[in-house]
């Protein structure tokens, strides 16, 4: 397989999947769009993974390079008809190159909550062996508010009723993060935007709650990834 990463900050890499990507000896290619990276010709990849970052889907001001990105994953997804898979940042970016839609995510969701897979989700080969309720990292302030067409929600929480979804037959997104490492929440606590997020949902001694209660949850959280990596793999095969 060769991947396409789509990188929008640098500590929001795939995370724990590196290991499982390297235990497989599958090498990626990052395109660090923040930092002026080009897009590649995109008949050179299989499949395309979308990351998370601190810009929202409509700061095409500040960050112009959104608008070929987006072209970019509307190529892929409705033309190319090639496997997808977004995480936050990169569910939303689904949505919106799409015909979808985000909006503020009312309250946000910052800290180690659950969501639920739906029906839909109970029978999706990405979530295939997965428990339907299941704990996750959020850390989000926008939500997709509408899917796009031919899009299957797969799992929601209380206050965010798309955390993951499928359009088509092989393009897959989730609002959580699925990559978390033991020392994600103090590398995303250092940037300004996702600090300011974790002091507003959880006060002052939010990043040691949130880092705490991570930790204890880990070795769930690095299982989890290993089998919707592996059912990534084979749904696409």
């Amino acid at each position: 397989m060769r991947l396409l990463v789509f990188q929008h900050i640098d500590c929001e890499h795939p995370g724990s999947l590196r290991q499982l990507l390297a235990e497989d000896g599958i090498e990626w290619h990052a395109v660090d769009l923040q930092h002026g990276d080009a897009i590649p010709p995109l008949d050179q990849f299989d499949a395309l993974w979308v990351m998370g970052g601190p810009m929202d889907v409509w700061d095409t001001d500040e960050c112009p390079w959104l608008i070929p990105e987006k072209e970019a994953i509307r190529t892929w997804v409705s033309v190319l008809n090639k496997p997808y898979l977004g995480l936050c940042l990169g569910h939303q970016l689904l949505a919106d190159a799409l015909d979808g839609a985000c909006g503020p995510q009312v309250p946000a969701e910052v800290g180690i909550m659950n969501i639920e897979l739906t029906e839909a989700g109970c029978s999706d080969p990405l979530f295939r062996g997965m428990s339907r309720r299941q704990r996750c990292l959020q850390w989000h302030g926008v939500q997709v508010s509408k899917v796009p067409s031919e899009a299957v929600v797969l799992a929601a929480s209380e206050h965010c009723a798309i955390q993951a979804m499928r359009v088509g037959s092989q393009a897959w997104s989730m609002q959580y993060h699925v990559e978390v490492e033991p020392n994600t929440v103090d590398n995303w606590g250092a940037i300004p935007t996702y600090q300011q997020a974790l002091v507003e949902a959880l006060g002052p001694d939010g990043q040691a709650m949130m880092r705490e209660h991570a930790a204890r949850h880990m070795d769930e959280f690095l299982a989890g990834a290993r089998l919707l990596y592996r059912n990534f793999k084979s749904a696409i095969s």
